[in-house]
């Protein structure tokens, strides 16, 4: 019997370790490829919207995960989910994104949901994520985004300790107006684990929500065969 494989498709490599290691515990025995290209976010973050060149990449990078023998792949990127749509419809393995599960348990768990992300292009689509996720679950959420400006640039500079001093400022602001707090990126994951008491409602995060989607599909592959 061959080994079960997850391909992972990041924009960037700070969604690798995290990913990486969530696997580890909840994907035992997966085989877990990364393919990486941080020219995808960069080139969507540039135009301030995914491009159809962006969305040819992706689809591509798709194909070639199916290619190597991937039983799922993975989209680690909300700025690119309408491009992973788009792929999806060119393999014949499940696609899934990161996001998802978390939108999910949002719009289930709170009425004031809000949206933290450190750049614009992944904050839209989560908004658009939250609100499609509503309208499916026929459930009124009021949504309220928070743009962590400067954040995303210091962390590309290396600055890691501003990047997170930044997030969990806006994190404290956002959290006395809503009932939740949605991370729209992998990368802002870390400094929910050292806000503590400071915000008093839920903050979620999509790896460990995402990746436990994945280890679902994973275990109904595995009693499948």
């Amino acid at each position: 019997m061959t080994q079960a494989t997850l391909a992972i498709i990041h924009t960037g490599p700070v969604t690798v370790q995290p990913l990486a290691s969530l696997a580890s515990s909840l994907l035992p025995g997966v085989r877990i490829v990364n393919l990486v290209d941080d020219s995808l976010l960069k080139d969507a973050m540039a135009a301030g919207h995914v491009t159809t060149a962006v969305t040819k990449r992706l689809s591509q990078y798709m194909i070639i995960a199916e290619e190597m023998g991937a039983d799922a792949i993975l989209n680690a990127c909300s700025s690119v989910r309408d491009a992973a749509d788009v792929g999806a419809t060119l393999v014949s393995v499940p696609v899934i994104k990161i996001d998802t599960a978390m939108a999910e348990h949002a719009v289930k768990s709170a009425q004031r949901v809000g949206v933290a992300a450190t750049v614009m292009t992944t904050l839209e689509p989560t908004m658009k994520l939250l609100k499609s996720t509503a309208e499916r679950l026929k459930k009124e959420v009021s949504i309220v985004p928070r743009l962590c400006e400067h954040a995303f640039e210091a962390l590309l500079a290396g600055e890691g300790a501003r990047h997170d001093e930044i997030v969990a400022q806006s994190l404290i602001e956002l959290s006395r107006e809503v009932d939740l707090i949605v991370l729209a990126q992998v990368s802002m994951g870390r400094v929910a684990e050292t806000l503590g008491d400071t915000v008093k409602v839920p903050v979620l995060t999509s790896p460990r929500l995402g990746m436990e989607q994945v280890a679902k599909f994973f275990a109904t592959l595995a009693d499948a065969h």
